[in-house]
């Protein structure tokens, strides 16, 4: 890979000047080059100004646009989701010409033919709900549900069940089971529309539904060709290729049956069996096993160290740095009932616990001021620990360190760490 030739040219094309560490919306990459530099313009479609001050009197908003260097993605890095009132504003543009009513009817027709007699529906950003209504009206035994922040009891016509709320993946597909999931230029709204599908794909999944998703949005092939800068806007932070659509749907589908572009290849839709990649589902049972696992431990662990403490016995800590501290603040071994930490690292000695404030001692302190238990708080070091107290004589009357669960004694219990060596 080089880059071009030639004075003025070749300095703009340095490197440093177009390396633009971000990650990708559609494919996660993370670098870019830079695309597109509109400087700071105002919202163009959803801000609605009620008179000529009010319109020159509003916030410029950074339009610099990247391109990510793998899948072909356009997207605004500078992109603050917050700046956009979708919620008090509604989006009043609707295409209501001959061409796009056309294109609208073909996608009708493309998804009744995939559709059972009784649906269940629904839209995500469903607008005035034209499409969903025009569903519902060929399949009235169905159920469509359309969600948007401005829905009302009459989007729809009254044949929908309007939700006036953002569509929640974990909230409303148990609620709603839908055999078919519509979403139409709504992703390049979004800060990060691959994290949307992919939590949607992941809870499609979890729930064991069979869901197909069906999603529309501008494409931007005949865009870069010939430089059309008019495309770029504040609120479409994110602009699709036929390459970073398609990549998109396949990171977050189990399998793409559809991609076609639409309306003088102005837009670009797909049909996908949405869901997680075999292996999600058991990762994450192997996540929650493992996090109420840890919360196990600790009421074993922490109920443990408040027995040696009423027991009086006399306890150190043997590390106070990295893994130890973070032993030490998350199984409660304050100052105050644990005061003695001892390490073997000369440039340790004098430093404070992080968190609990307890003085680092050195080792060898154990030798004059024996006690009775010695808690190991880097399990992965163990062997070494035990092999280094008994090499410079250090007495104990155990040695302890939390294993499977519970705090235990590294010689008389059963371990992983104590491997007989």
């Amino acid at each position: 890979m080089t880059s071009p030739d030639g004075g003025a040219e070749n300095e703009e094309r340095e490197l440093r000047r177009i390396l633009r560490p971000c990650v990708c919306a559609a494919c996660g990459h993370h670098v870019a080059v830079p695309f597109y530099d509109g400087g700071l313009q105002p919202l163009a479609t959803l801000a609605w100004p009620g008179s000529a001050d009010e319109a020159r009197g509003m916030e410029r908003l950074p339009v610099r646009f990247v391109r990510c260097v793998e899948c072909g993605h356009v997207y605004n890095p500078e992109f603050e989701y917050s700046k956009v009132p979708y919620s008090e504003k509604p989006n009043l543009m609707f295409n209501r010409g001959t061409f796009w009513k056309e294109h609208l009817g073909r996608v009708r027709e493309l998804l009744l033919r995939r559709l059972p007699l009784d649906p269940t529906v629904v839209e995500i950003g469903c607008g005035d709900a034209h499409l969903l209504r025009a569903l519902a009206e060929a399949h009235p035994q169905g159920r469509y549900i359309g969600f948007d922040p401005n829905a009302s009891v009459n989007t729809g016509g009254g044949l929908i069940e309007a939700r006036n709320e953002l569509f929640d993946p974990a909230i409303h597909l148990s609620e709603c089971r839908p055999d078919l999931i519509i979403s139409r230029h709504v992703l390049e709204h979004l800060i990060d529309p691959m994290g949307f599908l992919q939590a949607l794909a992941f809870a499609v999944s979890w729930e064991g539904l069979d869901t197909r998703l069906f999603i529309e949005v501008p494409c931007i092939d005949k865009t870069i060709p010939i430089a059309r800068t008019c495309d770029f806007f504040y609120e479409h932070n994110s602009n699709f290729t036929t390459e970073s659509f398609t990549k998109l749907l396949q990171r977050c589908s189990r399998e793409v049956e559809l991609v076609e572009r639409s309306y003088d290849d102005e837009v670009i839709y797909g049909f996908v069996r949405i869901g997680a990649r075999e292996g999600q589902a058991s990762l994450a049972n192997e996540s929650l096993d493992f996090a109420m696992k840890a919360q196990n431990t600790k009421s074993a662990v922490i109920s443990r160290l408040n027995e040696l403490f009423k027991g009086k016995k006399k306890v150190a800590i043997w590390g106070g740095t990295g893994k130890a501290a973070a032993f030490i603040n998350r199984y409660e071994l304050d100052a105050d009932r644990f005061p003695l930490v001892v390490d073997s690292d000369k440039y340790k000695v004098g430093t404070f616990v992080p968190g609990t404030g307890q003085e680092i001692l050195f080792r060898d302190h154990l030798k004059s001021s024996p006690v009775d238990v010695i808690v190991i708080a880097t399990q992965w070091r163990a062997k070494d620990i035990v092999h280094e107290i008994k090499e410079c004589g250090i007495p104990y009357d155990e040695v302890m360190l939390e294993s499977d669960g519970r705090l235990v004694d590294y010689f008389r219990d059963p371990n992983i760490y104590n491997t007989g060596e």
